[in-house]
């Protein structure tokens, strides 16, 4: 398993993470033994969204005698009333419900604390100027929120929380359907209206995107196999399927991004899920599969998937492109990202303009003069 530091938080969690949601679906015994079979295959983070008792005992029993060895994003926000999940800021459903949460997982911290499920920007305000925002500064000052997070499907909810500077990471979902919508305060119109043609990223979620990888706010992914559509030739937006360890390394090579907590319910999709760390460039290879789709093909840009190697010069092409495109962002290039592009040690000074890599690229990327264009933004 390959651990990444999340961000500012500097936990050194698993790039392959346990999304808790379909627990319940299971006896507990079942779920407790599936969390335990994660952990012994090097997964440390998991995510419990959910309010109901089951999931909670679930994974506080499944973490008796380990818990320093988890982090757990446990949200603020959402409770249980009468008998059903309700997101709410209501303070006197929130606290008893977080203080529930505490009992149920037999800890007197959580890792991760979460702003539940901001995606609109009335709910961001109320959060913001309210006793709501107070409580979750109020868990950080006693440390029983060790550090501030927030889940969000909207990428300009992200981009305020990234400008807070007190939210560390970020949960979001990403997934190659989703990239191509533009920004929406309702997720369900997330998983509709895809007949029309999309050619590429959405450019408000790459400036998300390139926003938390500049602030170092790092990302958590959730719903990367776009509820299980994405794997399914029928249901798949882009008319083809995809593999879980394409969707994996998808989600994984946006910028920010460290973790994708995935939903189980068997020990064989655990093994499916974590096969990607030994899997090859191949299998890995998510840009063929849209790039020959039928519908919303990309075209011109670059999704850093790698398809230019091998470069004679050596150089990280995907890497270089993707230092280049957090750059051009800013006015003028932060020193973080010129010391991490100057760390590469190969960049665009070392191309020798064939283009060999421009007859690899799926997606029609003017390579070579982008290396040119990078050499006068970085001055090499």
């Amino acid at each position: 398993m390959k651990y990444k530091i999340l961000g500012k938080t500097g936990l050194k969690v698993s790039e392959i993470g346990f999304g808790g949601e379909w627990l319940e679906r299971h006896p507990e015994e079942e779920s407790i033994n599936l969390i335990k079979y994660a952990h012994e295959k090097g997964i440390n983070i998991i995510d419990c969204w959910m309010p109901d008792p089951k999931s909670r005992d679930i994974i506080g029993k499944a973490m008796e005698g380990c818990r320093d060895s988890w982090y757990v994003q446990g949200h603020v926000g959402s409770t249980y009333q009468n008998g059903q999940y309700v997101r709410t800021r209501d303070m006197k459903f929130v606290k008893p419900a977080f203080e529930d949460l505490l009992r149920r997982l037999k800890t007197d911290y959580i890792d991760l604390g979460m702003i539940h499920y901001v995606d609109s920007e009335d709910d961001w305000n109320t959060i913001m100027n309210g006793e709501f925002i107070k409580y979750v500064h109020e868990l950080h000052d006693k440390g029983i929120i060790k550090h501030i997070g927030l889940s969000t499907h909207n990428p300009k909810i992200g981009k305020l929380a990234v400008k807070t500077g007190f939210i560390e990471m970020i949960l979001f979902s990403i997934n190659p359907a989703f990239d191509m919508r533009p920004p929406t305060e309702c997720i369900e119109a997330m998983f509709s209206g895809y007949e029309d043609e999309y050619k590429g990223i959405d450019p408000e979620r790459v400036e998300f995107y390139q926003m938390c990888e500049q602030n170092n706010v790092g990302l958590t992914v959730m719903k990367g196999y776009f509820g299980g559509a994405l794997l399914d030739e029928e249901r798949s937006p882009f008319g083809v399927a995809f593999t879980p360890i394409q969707l994996l390394h998808y989600a994984l090579t946006r910028p920010g991004a460290v973790s994708v907590l995935v939903g189980y319910d068997s020990t064989d999709q655990i093994d499916e899920a974590i096969s990607y760390e030994t899997a090859s460039d191949e299998a890995k290879d998510y840009a063929s599969v849209i790039v020959s789709a039928p519908y919303h093909s990309y075209s011109g840009i670059c999704t850093y998937c790698g398809h230019c190697k091998p470069c004679p010069k050596d150089i990280d092409i995907a890497m270089v492109n993707k230092f280049y495109d957090l750059a051009s962002a800013q006015p003028t290039v932060p020193e973080s990202v010129k010391e991490h592009y100057k760390a590469l040690g190969q960049t665009a000074k070392d191309c020798i303009g064939c283009k060999g890599c421009e007859s690899r690229c799926p997606f029609g990327v003017q390579i070579a003069d982008r290396m040119k264009k990078t050499c006068e933004l970085f001055g090499c």
